[in-house]
Order: structure tokens, then sequence, then C-alpha cells
């Protein structure tokens, strides 16, 4: 696949990824690292790369240390 301007995707063989464009488990160097997402060590783990995703996006928009609002005047986050 070219990516132009010489530059190769980054990866290597016994990586697994999980193309977003494409939407398909690949080994290695296939598509740009802007595509995917992983490494995994099995192709199962890349093949459940979206639900984790979506996973860890609900631990992190329900974190409590995570503050969305601004602070409230006369309140310790100032």
């Amino acid at each position: 696949m070219a990516l132009g301007f010489g530059r190769k995707p980054t990866g290597k063989p016994g990586e697994w990824f999980y193309c977003i464009k494409h939407g398909k488990v690949e080994e290695g160097p296939e598509c740009p690292a802007k595509d995917r997402l992983g490494p995994y060590a099995t192709p199962g783990e890349a093949a459940a790369a979206l639900d984790l995703a979506a996973e860890r996006n609900r631990e992190w928009q329900n974190d409590p240390r995570w503050k969305d609002s601004p602070p409230t005047p006369g309140s310790d986050d100032s």
C-alpha cells in the first residue's frame, strides 16, 4: 500500500492490529499507523479493539477525577 513520500507503515509480523479504515484485522505493517489500533498479541484481541476502546471511553467519561465543568467560585478547585 502506497503511503506517499516514501513512508512505510510501522509494525512487524507477529503484531496484530485493527484497521479502522478497512474494518479488518491485519498482521504487521499493512495500513498506515493513523488508521490502526494496536498492536495486540493475538488476532482475537485485535478483533475486539473497538469494544475495548468503547469500554475505555466509558471508564474515562465516568472517572470522578475528570472535571468537565469549570470550578465554581469559592470552591477548592479554583
